[in-house]
C-alpha cells in the first residue's frame, strides 16, 4: 500500500511535550497511518502504539526503526494492560480522524465522498445506517444535539424519519443530501450543513467521548513520574472533556490556569499542566495541512502521586 498523503498535526509541539529519545517508551494512542510514531522511532525512542482500525497495520512496514515497535490493535484505553502501570514515558493522543480513514470512501467517514453509511473504526458492531435506520427519533435527536451541537437536531431527525419509512439509508452522500435539504440547503455557509450529523454519528457509533475519558485514566495509571501526556483535539466536545480532566487531576478550580493555586482537598494531584491554555496550529501550519485548523494540544505531566481512584 502507497503512504497516504498524512500529516501530522501539530508535531513538532507534540515532540516537545512527549520527549522521545533512547531509552524511553512512548505510547502512540492513535497509530492511524504512522505520522507521530515515525518521529518517536526516528529520535529514538520505543514506541507502543494503539489502533482499533485493522487497516492500520498495513502502515508499519514503512516506519523506519530507530527504536522498539509494537502495534496493539485495541483501543488506547487498554494502554495500561499493554505497557504496564507506569510503564511509559510518554502519551500522545491524537483524537481526530486519520487521512486514510476520511479519504477511503469504502469507510463512510467523509459526506463528501459516497460509500457504504459504515463509519466504524474497528469494523464491528453497528455501522451508522443502522443507527440512522433504526434509532428512536429521540435518541437520534439526542445524538445530533449532544455529539454534533446541531441546534435543529429536530428538524434533521423529521426529515430523516420521512425518508427511511420508504427507503432505509445505504449511502454517504444519500444521507448527506437529505440532511442537506432539511437544513434549508448551503447558501454561503462555510462548511457542509451535514458536517455536524456526520460528527455525531460517528462519535456515537465510536463511543468516542467514553473511550476518550477511558484512556486519559488509562494515561495516568500507564506514565512514570516526571513523564508527559500530549491530546490533540480536533472539536469542543473532546477538548472540553481533556480541559476537564487535566485542571481536575491538577487539582485546579474549575475553568482556573496552571497558575493558580492548587485545591487543598480531595487526591493530590497526579498531574501538572504543561500548557496553560490550548496550544494551537500557526498560520503557516494550517495553510499546509488545512485539516489542522481546529486542532487543541493539551499537555500535562505525571506526578509522583498515585493515580486516582474512579468511582464504581
Amino acid at each position: 500500500m502507497s503512504a497516504p498523503a498524512h500529516i501530522p498535526v501539530l508535531l513538532d509541539e507534540v515532540l516537545e511535550m512527549v520527549r522521545p529519545a533512547p531509552g524511553r517508551t512512548i505510547v502512540d494512542g492513535t497509530f492511524g497511518a504512522g505520522g507521530y510514531s515515525r518521529a518517536f522511532l526516528d529520535a529514538g525512542a520505543a514506541v507502543v502504539a494503539f489502533d482499533r482500525d485493522p487497516g492500520a497495520a498495513a502502515f508499519v512496514a514503512q516506519l523506519r526503526r530507530g527504536g522498539e515497535f509494537r502495534l496493539v490493535q485495541a483501543p488506547f484505553s487498554r494502554m495500561a494492560e499493554a505497557v504496564g502501570e507506569g510503564g511509559a514515558d510518554g502519551v500522545a493522543l491524537d483524537l481526530g480522524l486519520s487521512s486514510m480513514q476520511l479519504d477511503e470512501a469504502d469507510r463512510g467517514f467523509s459526506l463528501m465522498r459516497d460509500g457504504p453509511l459504515d463509519m466504524r473504526m474497528s469494523k464491528e458492531g453497528l455501522a451508522a445506517a443502522d443507527l440512522v435506520n433504526q434509532a428512536d427519533p429521540a435518541e437520534l435527536a439526542r445524538i445530533f444535539r449532544l455529539y454534533g451541537e446541531e441546534r435543529q437536531a429536530r428538524r434533521v431527525v423529521a426529515a430523516l424519519v420521512r425518508r427511511r419509512a420508504e427507503t432505509p439509508f445505504e449511502r454517504t452522500l444519500d444521507l448527506a443530501e437529505v440532511v442537506e435539504k432539511a437544513l434549508g440547503g448551503r447558501r454561503g455557509a462555510k462548511i457542509h450543513p451535514a458536517t455536524r450529523v456526520f460528527q455525531a454519528l460517528r462519535i456515537a457509533v465510536n463511543e468516542e467521548l467514553s473511550e476518550l475519558e477511558a484512556g486519559l485514566v488509562a494515561a495516568e495509571r500507564s506514565l512514570k513520574a516526571g513523564g508527559h501526556l500530549a491530546v490533540v483535539s480536533f472539536h469542543s466536545l473532546e477538548d472540553r472533556i481533556v480541559k476537564t480532566f487535566l485542571n481536575e487531576r491538577a487539582g485546579r478550580q474549575g475553568e482556573a490556569s496552571r497558575h493558580a493555586p492548587p485545591r487543598a482537598d480531595g487526591p493530590a494531584p497526579s498531574f501538572a499542566l504543561l500548557t496553560a491554555r490550548a496550544v494551537t496550529p500557526s498560520e503557516a501550519e494550517v495553510a499546509a495541512n488545512p485539516r489542522a485548523r481546529s486542532a487543541k494540544l493539551r499537555a500535562a505531566a505525571r506526578t509522583a502521586a498515585p493515580a486516582w481512584r474512579i468511582a464504581a
